[in-house]
């Protein structure tokens, strides 16, 4: 396996981790207006995700830095041509940080439920809007023979780039109530994990629909292999759900976003931006990726950081393990 193809690989994983860290953290956000009823239930809900979602990050900037070096073809292309739906996602990962810090800053209840709404709504514009853009890239774009975009944003408003737009959000929502349901105690609990049922079935109909679309369009063996994974983690995750296995169900919703990335991944590649103009014009591992010796660096970092990232990261989600309820929100904080 050429260098190029490795790092094709490891950028996979990066996405593949930051979209199932990333989605219950999205997911919880919409939630603050989905499940919770008052604001010591949402002070809950953000308390859940309050010590990791700041590190789930990490993994957008290191799969965006490691694009960036790794093809730098890809990276100009991508960039340039999703402009607006990119900044736009970067403004609301930036406000929703901001939200984060700045809600309990001030007793005033209007100070509070604006930045609530911001939470909110940085949430579920991201969680779709990723979706729009993996369908894209799946899908195809107007990529001229100098690599570079020449469509415009209407054309990446497409049906199926949509409809991939409202898998992740539905997905990451399932994903994220899951993961509430694990994390608290009390009412919320109970309302979370009924609330997942519903959510996993009109999930799981949206899932089928565009992984089946993807499959027809640009499969293989491989990317049914991952397909069939991802449908039946999803049903079984509903499964273990209503049994109140929350665990299970967590660690099921997991693997349905980590086969479904997968899958997406197999059906690009050796492409990492079909053109739909001409197939002779798609960015691929190999005429979009940097020289052979900056890929050996960047392999000898990766191997020496990549391990010592991930342990911590585990190591935080090991301390701070335990469930929360309302009666462990201070008054002040309401």
């Amino acid at each position: 396996m050429e260098l190029h193809d490795v790092w094709f690989v490891l950028i996979a994983v990066l996405w593949t981790g930051y979209f199932f860290l990333e989605g219950f953290d999205f997911g919880i956000g919409v939630l603050t207006k989905l499940l919770a009823r008052n604001r010591a239930e949402k002070r809950v809900l953000i308390n859940t995700i309050g010590p990791v979602w700041d590190g789930n990050e990490v993994w957008l900037l290191s799969a965006g830095g490691a694009t960036f070096a790794a093809f730098p073809e890809w990276y100009a292309t991508l960039f340039s041509g999703f402009y607006l739906p990119l900044l736009l996602i970067l403004v609301c990962l930036i406000l929703r940080g901001v939200a984060f810090e700045y809600r309990a800053k001030r007793p005033e209840e209007q100070w509070q439920r604006n930045w609530e709404n911001a939470i909110f709504w940085t949430s579920l514009l991201p969680a779709f809007l990723w979706g729009v853009a993996f369908g894209n890239i799946v899908r195809g774009v107007k990529i001229d023979q100098d690599m570079e975009y020449v469509g415009s944003l209407w054309d990446l408003l497409n049906p199926y780039a949509l409809l991939g737009g409202l898998v992740t959000l539905t997905l990451f929502t399932f994903h994220g109530t899951v993961f509430a349901a694990l994390k608290t105690v009390g009412d919320i609990r109970v309302r979370a994990r009924k609330l997942a049922l519903g959510l996993g079935l009109v999930t799981a109909a949206l899932a089928l629909l565009f992984l089946l679309w993807t499959q027809i369009e640009n499969g293989d063996g491989a990317s049914l292999v991952a397909l069939v994974v991802a449908v039946a983690a999803l049903v079984a995750a509903i499964g273990a759900n209503q049994a109140g296995r929350e665990g299970w169900a967590f660690a099921l919703s997991g693997l349905t976003i980590v086969a479904a990335v997968t899958m997406l991944f197999l059906t690009l590649f050796p492409n990492v931006m079909p053109s739909s103009l001409d197939d002779g014009w798609s960015l691929t591992v190999t005429n979009a990726s940097s020289s052979p010796y900056t890929l050996k660096i960047m392999t000898w970092c990766a191997v020496i950081a990549t391990p010592v990232v991930m342990l911590y990261q585990a190591w935080t989600y090991w301390v701070f393990r335990k469930r929360i309820g309302t009666q462990h929100i201070a008054e002040a904080a309401h």
